[in-house]
């Protein structure tokens, strides 16, 4: 519209020109136009005036272009960037989804082939299942012949028997001890392969749960049967009123001092207390006890409080010796105590603190001072603690006990087990046994795991153990 305006202007001032070339043409006038000149001039002036008017509309639709063409670049501009970020945006997704299509196709392809090793394990545990019925047999077949042979010798007894029978049966009992030891070492096959197909169902098992996030469950879900296997390991012996039970060691170092070599399960009484069982490490550093041990996830530690004073498990396999019996033998002296951890690469370390751990009047609570190891000391923030479970809460959280909810399940089954915790998601060696991934952070504070400034440590195996220095 300005434009059209200008030109309109522009137009007007060109008709207003005209009549001024005309005058110059004739310069006499009749007398009565001799007042014409200032009319003309007036005429001049309102020119002028049209031609500013006209440069200022000029001007102004200049600096409105050039405003607009700088807003125009400015938009531009933003509308690249924002480009650019999505580009960027979208680039580093592909990249990632292309990784976990990657990782989910390498874990398919590994349950695929233990699959097929499954197969064969057990088609091969058959077929030496079949040679061994039948090498049964021909041993019962054999059997038959002897007997048959010493009736035959029973009656003959009065005579001298001939060497050829003599020859005869000595060449059976070859057989028959040959055949023995054939079906022994058949059998020790059988049961190696038997573990080794537990080994590769449970590895399936562990895959199959990596491929599928929904399936993340609890590895230690198991009948509670598990527990009653050895059910009396764990209770207190009954003390000898005539003092035979003082010739009883009072703990694992004693027992080294006594010339034990061999670990195992013992029985021992510290500071006079009722003789319990325990399992001794025995080695060329000494004898230690031990406390704790985790495994492969047999024994099921989200436990109450009750079953963590008195003990459960098994001792030769996973357990938890009892907070009472760890309480009596941290009594009988300066202790260290030694923990010994495997994550999932196979990778092991070890850790020794200076001990103690007071009674059930101030709720078993931990005094550890770190001195050696090579992992990151972890415990710093749990010395002083009291020992909680799922249905007693002792820890600093206020809002939820650790020991039960904080995994963010809706039932007891679903807690983390009982430890010394000053917050939820520290270290905890009770945790639950279960596989994580490197990208599993929302599990990672279920299971067992040594975390420290940050940094935790997802752990397959762990092993906890006191010996006393005096």
């Amino acid at each position: 519209m300005k434009v059209i305006f200008l030109l309109l202007l522009l137009g007007r001032s060109m008709v207003r020109t005209a009549p001024q070339s005309s005058y110059g043409a004739h310069p006499t006038l009749p007398p009565q136009l001799q007042q014409q000149p200032t009319a003309e001039a007036k005429s001049r002036f309102a020119m002028l005036d049209d031609v500013r008017l006209l440069a200022n509309g000029l001007l102004q639709l200049g600096q409105s272009l050039r405003e607009f063409v700088h807003k125009t670049k400015a938009q531009i501009n933003d509308i690249f960037h924002r480009l650019n970020i999505f580009d960027r945006s979208f680039y580093q997704l592909t990249v990632v989804t292309s990784e976990i299509k990657e990782e989910e196709e390498e874990l398919r392809k590994t349950t695929t082939s233990l699959k097929a090793n499954n197969e064969e394990i057990r088609n091969l545990s058959l077929e030496i299942n079949s040679k061994i019925n039948s090498m049964l047999q021909e041993k019962s077949q054999l059997q038959s012949k002897v007997r048959g042979l010493e009736n035959k010798l029973k009656g003959l007894s009065e005579s001298l028997m001939p060497a050829v029978q003599l020859n005869e049966i000595k060449t059976l009992k070859d057989v028959i001890e040959a055949q023995e030891r054939t079906i022994n070492n058949l059998l020790k096959s059988v049961r190696e392969q038997h573990d080794q197909l537990n080994h590769q169902k449970t590895k399936i098992k562990a895959l199959e749960e990596k491929i599928s996030v929904d399936t993340f469950q609890d590895t230690n879900d198991k009948a509670d049967d598990s527990n009653s296997e050895t059910p009396d390991m764990f209770d207190y012996l009954t003390v000898n009123v005539t003092g035979v039970d003082n010739e009883l060691p009072v703990d694992c170092t004693d027992l080294f001092n006594r010339g034990e070599r061999n670990s195992g399960v013992y029985s021992i009484r510290p500071n006079r207390s009722q003789p319990f069982y325990v399992y001794c490490e025995l080695t060329l550093g000494g004898g230690s006890t031990v406390i704790q041990r985790r495994e492969d996830g047999s024994v099921d530690f989200d436990q109450s409080w009750e079953k963590y004073e008195n003990g459960f498990g098994d001792l030769d396999k996973e357990f938890w010796l009892g907070l009472r019996k760890i309480h009596s033998l941290a009594s009988h002296g300066e202790s260290i105590m030694r923990i010994e951890l495997e994550d999932w690469k196979q990778e092991r370390r070890s850790m020794d603190y200076q001990f103690t751990l007071g009674g059930p009047q101030v709720f078993y609570t931990l005094h550890v001072s770190h001195l050696s190891g090579d992992r990151p000391d972890a415990l710093c923030n749990h010395t002083g603690m009291r020992f909680t479970t799922k249905d007693r809460d002792d820890d600093h959280h206020h809002d939820s006990n650790c020991g039960k909810n904080y995994t963010g399940g809706s039932n007891n089954r679903s807690g983390t087990g009982g430890w010394w915790f000053n917050s939820c998601g520290d270290t905890n060696l009770n945790g639950r046994s279960i596989w994580l991934r490197s990208k599993g952070r929302s599990l990672r504070r279920k299971a067992i795991q040594w975390k420290c400034m940050g940094t935790s440590y997802s752990l397959k195996t762990t092993k906890i153990s006191i010996q006393r220095t005096r």
